[in-house]
């Protein structure tokens, strides 16, 4: 038996036995990409690196033999740079987005793309569980909403946007319309009251986060009917009232008291905010003088933690249009999740961190040579209807066609992809080491099974040595030498003849969205 320390811990293990397994029975666990056990050790993306403190050396842990009395660090500043720098340096050719344009122009962040393949698939009621992960009012902003994701949808480069915006406003629809509308799980009560102040589309959205985060939650509006600068002469000519009231109605069947004709004077303000174990101010642009006596505010309205949404009163939090004009309504439903996440926090005694959001790799605009590859995942058609207008009722045919347009430009593995999981940990920089001229997009699909990208692959070998186990009889192979190196199908034949048996499990096992299931 060999005997080593890995970060301070003795242990004794079996001669041949890896750091990294040594290290791993120990508890501890080192990152890596291109090692899986059964298979052979090729050291090519470096992000097991540890150090042996006798000498200083770093060193990939899957291939080095743990040696007597080696002493092991896997987790100093050296280490963690190491680690940082080579996925820095697989990043530097890796041609794929995490999250699709469209999601990341939305500012509530809804995933377009999911909510688009349930569409597409027949799937409605799945659809509007996505929509409502991050949007509390799709009907409302339906109609209004400027649809900023439409502005980046890359089909506009091809021949028009996919109408992310009527969609939503169509899944919204069938919901409220519907027998069984969907109410989200709630978590168990928390007993704790939140007060909120206003009932525009922040007031309304914080609301229904809040009210899904197990507190009960009051809304006082002033005016006889909720709904806030939504009701404006302005805003009645885009909203019909019956889609505000329907958004409402959802609401306090959720569990919503709401109290309107209940404007807060200087008098009631201190009693709310004493009733409650928070308030959060979701005021508009009016906000009331009397509110603000207390409050630490500029030119622009209601000073915030940026952070936080934490005024300059304990207990008490602001949102939407209070704190600045916000154009857009989709902004201060944006906001006022975060705000709510935040109240949450607050309410908890916790402390109070921002909502995360995962590292995102990016690419930019489709080249005209690189359409091809993306419509092999969608129609090649434009429009699906040629009037897309605000007022016209929509069947479902219709928008199921409209939602197939959708080119998947999302990574089919958000969830499990390594390298993006890694980059989120080590926090890197994906700019570091870009090329400046991007490899091409391309895409091989094998029928309705997996999908092979090339510029996300990180050249392993598990997929190549996959296909060998499964006795492809022709697999995939290393085509090249050096940096030029890639993973293709020889012999000029097609994804379908190479993989006829080990295509899932290639998928399974690709550490990258590099292969990936359809």
């Amino acid at each position: 038996m060999i005997k080593l320390t890995i970060d301070g811990k003795p242990i004794e293990v079996a001669e041949g036995t890896s750091v990294m397994q040594a290290a791993s029975d120990l508890g501890i666990e080192v990152p890596s990409m291109c090692y899986k056990e059964g298979f052979h050790c090729h050291p090519s993306c470096m992000v097991c690196m540890v150090k042996d403190e006798r000498y200083g050396k770093l060193q990939p842990s899957c291939a080095l033999p743990a040696e007597e009395g080696m002493i092991i660090n896997t987790t100093d500043q050296e280490v963690f740079e190491s680690r940082k720098e080579a996925l820095e340096l697989l990043l530097s050719d890796h041609v794929g987005d995490c999250e699709a344009p469209c999601r990341i122009a939305c500012p509530a962040y809804m995933d377009i793309p999911k909510m688009n393949r349930l569409i597409a698939e027949g799937g409605l009621a799945k659809a509007v569980e996505i929509v409502k992960e991050e949007i509390a009012i799709p009907l409302i902003l339906g109609y209004i909403c400027p649809a900023p994701c439409e502005k980046v949808c890359r089909r506009n480069t091809i021949d028009s946007p996919v109408h992310i915006c009527q969609l939503k406003k169509f899944v919204a629809v069938e919901d409220l319309n519907g027998e069984d509308k969907f109410f989200p799980s709630k978590k168990k009560s928390t007993e704790k009251k939140i007060a909120i102040i206003g009932s525009g589309p922040a007031g309304m959205t914080a609301a229904f986060h809040l009210l899904k985060s197990g507190h009960e939650v009051s809304i006082f509006e002033k005016e006889a009917q909720a709904g806030g600068s939504l009701r404006t002469q302005r805003m009645a000519k885009e909203i019909p009232s019956e889609a505000i009231d329907a958004e409402i109605s959802f609401l306090v069947e959720f569990g919503l008291n709401l109290q309107t004709n209940s404007k807060i004077d200087s008098n009631k303000i201190q009693q709310v905010i004493a009733d409650h174990d928070a308030v959060v101010l979701a005021t508009g642009l009016k906000t009331d003088e009397v509110l603000l006596n207390d409050l630490k505010v500029n030119e622009r309205g209601i000073v915030i933690n940026q952070d936080t949404y934490q005024t300059s009163i304990d207990k008490v939090f602001a949102c939407g249009s209070a704190l600045k004009v916000n154009k857009m309504a989709v902004r201060s439903v944006a906001q006022a999740k975060a705000a709510a996440f935040a109240v949450d926090q607050y309410v908890h005694g916790q402390n109070i961190d921002k909502i995360h959001r995962m590292f995102n790799s990016k690419f930019g605009k489709l080249l005209d040579e690189e359409f091809d590859a993306y419509l092999q995942e969608a129609p090649n058609r434009s429009d699906a209807a040629s009037d897309f207008s605000q007022v016209k009722p929509y069947d479902f045919e219709t928008m199921k066609s409209e939602a197939e347009r959708c080119m998947h430009c999302d990574c089919r593995k958000l969830d499990n992809c390594l390298l993006r999981i890694h980059a989120d940990s080590y926090q890197v920089d994906r700019r570091k080491y870009l090329l400046s001229d991007r490899c091409k997009v391309t895409k091989f699909v094998k029928e309705d099974v997996v999908v092979y990208e090339p510029e996300k692959c990180i050249k392993c070998g598990l997929c190549v040595e996959t296909a060998a186990k499964h006795q492809e009889d022709i697999g995939l192979t290393y085509i090249g030498r050096g940096f030029d190196v890639r993973i293709k199908v020889p012999y000029d034949k097609d994804l379908n003849e190479a993989l006829t048996k080990a295509a899932n499990e290639c998928a399974e096992i690709c550490p990258t969205g590099a292969i990936s299931k359809v």
